[in-house]
């Protein structure tokens, strides 16, 4: 299936009934008074969190989304039929903006959240409603009002505890592919990865969690270089960003310091996420650089480990490292 995280779409509401201008006519009683009913509410449009989705691909298909209008009152005092609500499903996790000024409305994040995003119109009352002691027989009644209409903005942000961070072909979807059932595309050349993976990790008996694969940054990411910023808004839902290094790089951590460079360009607050440098294809490399590798710093608190994904070597140290910081039991930052 095609991922789409970003889509625009248009709601409208359905408009209020207008109220009714009517009299009774009935035997015996020539001069009846004002009947007219009140116009109904329009339908309003909703939209609803559903877990079984989980891209925005219908969006693509279908951009408009209209509630049903308000029947108009009757004569005989009669109101009219409400209009039916437009329900608008979208994959937990959305947010959604104004498009006029980009600004955020609701961010649907649990399975069942909803939120009216467009409010059905008034009835109008009828004539029946306007009668008084001194105008018994009113001629006139009150139209309905419009539903609201917008344009809207959906983005998803993926919802996952860990986000592998690296750089094209660092290792991150050979890794997810080892550590879970997901099987994304893998291949000797960069950017093999085009949209987000994510993969549900067993640990252990009734523990587990969701890691995210992003597709890999490169330096001047948060300038659109490579495929820019696409995709980073999916690491901003992580506890735990997993920064994937290749072990024969030239400066390991001038390579971590880019990444972190880019992530901070994005959004700042993304670095107050807990950190773990993951040294990958140790495989290649001799013991005792592995060793030494393992004793590198690259921050307070930060947890290095080197790991083959090929071999297995290191990775169940990894999630032991993940569940720690996950748990709460990982050291300090």
């Amino acid at each position: 299936m095609q991922f789409i995280d970003e889509a625009r779409i248009s709601v409208k509401a359905g408009d209020g009934g207008n109220g009714c201008i009517s009299f009774r006519h009935e035997k015996y009683i020539p001069k009846g008074g004002p009947d007219g009913g009140n116009g109904a509410r329009g339908g309003s449009v909703m939209v609803q969190a559903d877990r079984q989705l989980n891209t925005l691909l219908d969006f693509k298909y279908k951009r408009s989304y209209r509630a049903e209008r308000g029947e108009n009152g009757r004569g005989k005092d009669q109101g009219g039929k409400s209009g039916q609500d437009e329900v608008v499903k979208v994959p937990c996790g959305t947010v959604i903006r104004n498009a006029a000024n980009g600004r955020v409305i609701v961010d649907l994040i649990h399975d069942g959240d909803e939120y009216i995003i467009a409010q059905g119109g008034k009835g109008g009352r009828g004539n029946g409603e306007f009668a008084t002691p001194t105008n018994q027989t009113p001629r006139f009644a009150e139209p309905g009002t419009p539903g609201e209409e917008r344009e809207l903005i959906l983005e998803l942000k993926l919802l996952a505890d860990v986000g592998l961070v690296g750089f094209p072909n660092a290792g991150k979807s050979t890794l997810i592919s080892v550590v879970s059932p997901a099987k994304p595309k893998i291949a000797d050349y960069p950017f093999t990865t085009l949209t987000p993976n994510l993969g549900l990790v067993r640990y252990a008996e009734g523990k587990s969690f969701v890691i995210a694969d992003i597709p890999g940054l490169i330096e001047g990411a948060h300038a659109g270089k490579g495929l820019g910023l696409q995709f980073l808004r999916h690491i901003e839902r992580t506890r735990v960003l997993v920064f994937l290094i290749d072990i024969v790089s030239e400066d390991l951590k001038k390579d971590y310091q880019i990444l972190l460079h880019e992530l901070s360009s994005y959004n700042p607050a993304i670095l107050k996420k807990k950190k773990i440098v993951v040294l990958t294809k140790c495989d290649i490399a001799e013991e005792g650089e592995k060793k030494k590798f393992a004793k590198m710093k690259f921050g307070r608190g930060v947890v290095t480990v080197p790991i083959s994904a090929v071999t297995g070597e290191g990775v169940r140290d990894l999630l032991d490292e993940m569940w720690k910081v996950l748990s709460g039991n990982g050291r300090k930052q």
